[in-house]
This record gives structure tokens, C-alpha cells and sequence, in this order.
């Protein structure tokens, strides 16, 4: 009873740490700046996604977690274009799943013979007669005996984040889109929930969003990392 008591506690704090350490993701972020952008910090966020209006309600819960973000690296939202240095346009997504296939062998375990053996037997006597009765116990071995061939199905999907910054000065006078910087997003993994998995991504790219890595970035971060829960207005406690 004791050892079962023993087992269960130890299972319930493994399914807890589990529980606790969230699943974690792989982020790539690349991204890049024309020369004198980090002047430009006042912007307007828009919608990059085709008939994605500003008041898509999809939109309007990924759009906290972006000025939140443009906040830590000392960007400020406004809410006219006339006051805007930049228009910040975002794009977002997530694709098809992508199922993949892989056998592997699984070693099959089972006797293969015998390593021992020993006898014991009585002998009786009963005036002229007598009996015996024995029995013979044997050690067996135990090894692989073979393999057996299974199919691993792993199903991912490709998850993406895009932030354009383009010069509205520019634009007035001229009608270009000239870009100041741009920032991608991208992942790939086991939820094809962007909901879940957009707050993420954006606190794994935080440090990079406008400005430049001079290469492809990657990223681990588990779902309930600090910096997420920060994004997402959840208060974090102090280690002090």
C-alpha cells in the first residue's frame, strides 16, 4: 500500500512539472531596417490580411500583444495617420497541416533459453516397493529476440507573423511606399492554434521587432514563459 502511495505521489508531481513547464516552440525571426529608423517612433498599427478590417475581432485580440511589444523597444501608438512617423502594417497566418510519416523498430523482448536447471525429487520405499517423484525447475534467459516495425505520425503546421513599417512622410509626398523596416515571424509546430500560438511568437520576437539581426534569429520559448504571460497582461512575480 505504502509503495503504491509512493508511486502516485511521484506521477502526480511529474503530470504537475509537466503542467507547469508548458509546451515549448521554436521561433525564427528575421529582421531588417533602412538607415536612420530608429527616429521613427511614433505609428499607426493596421491590418495586413486581405479583407481584414481594423475592427476584426481577431485583429483586435492580437493587436494588444503587438503595441505592447512596440512599446518595450520605445515605439508609441497614435491614432491618426497625421501624426504617424510610420505605419506599421501587420500580416499574420497559419498554413495547411502537414502530416509526415516515419517507421522506426522497436526491439521485441522474450525468452531465449535456458540458463540453469535444477532437480528435486523424493525417493520412497514401502517394504518391496519403492517410488520417486522429482521436479525439475528451470532458470530461463531473457533477451531481444527480434523487432518489430511501427509508424510514427507526426502532423505540424507553419505559423507566421509579419510587421512592415513603411514612412508616411515619404508617402504623402510622393505616393511611395518606402519601407523603414520589417520584421518576420515564422514557426512551425504541433498547434494549429494561432490564437495560442500568436502571443508566443510575438514575446519571442520582441528584442528584434524593428530592428536589425543581420540574420535569421532562433528562438526556444516555453508557452508560459515569463515574457508571455507579460504580453499577454498577466501580472509575473518578482524572484526577489
Amino acid at each position: 500500500m505504502q509503495v503504491k502511495l509512493i508511486i502516485f505521489l511521484v506521477l502526480a508531481l511529474l503530470i504537475n512539472g509537466c503542467a507547469h513547464i508548458g509546451p515549448s516552440y521554436g521561433v525564427y525571426v528575421d529582421s531588417i531596417t533602412a538607415p536612420g529608423s530608429d527616429s521613427k517612433t511614433k505609428y499607426i498599427l493596421l491590418p495586413n490580411n486581405k479583407d481584414t478590417s481594423s475592427d476584426d475581432l481577431q485583429y483586435l485580440e492580437y493587436k494588444p500583444y503587438l503595441v505592447r511589444a512596440l512599446k518595450s523597444n520605445g515605439y508609441r501608438e497614435v491614432n491618426s495617420i497625421d501624426d504617424a512617423d510610420i505605419a506599421v502594417f501587420v500580416g499574420y497566418g497559419i498554413g495547411d497541416p502537414q502530416t509526415e510519416q516515419h517507421t522506426y523498430s522497436v526491439p521485441t523482448w522474450g525468452q531465449t533459453g535456458v540458463s540453469s536447471s535444477r532437480t528435486y525429487g523424493t525417493f520412497n520405499s514401502y517394504g518391496n516397493t519403492s517410488s520417486y517423484s522429482g521436479t525439475t525447475i528451470y532458470t530461463p534467459t531473457y533477451g531481444i529476440t527480434g523487432s518489430e516495425t511501427k509508424i510514427r505520425t507526426k502532423t505540424t503546421y507553419f505559423r507566421f507573423i509579419s510587421l512592415v513599417a513603411y514612412d508616411v512622410n515619404e508617402y504623402k509626398k510622393s505616393k511611395k511606399m518606402k519601407q523603414v523596416w520589417k520584421t518576420d515571424i515564422t514557426s512551425s509546430g504541433s498547434s494549429g492554434d494561432l490564437r495560442r500560438a500568436f502571443p508566443v511568437l510575438v514575446a519571442a520576437s520582441e528584442p528584434y521587432i524593428g530592428k536589425d539581426t543581420n540574420k535569421k534569429v532562433h528562438i526556444k520559448i516555453r508557452e508560459n514563459d515569463d515574457s508571455v504571460n507579460k504580453l499577454k497582461g498577466i501580472s509575473v512575480k518578482s524572484n526577489q
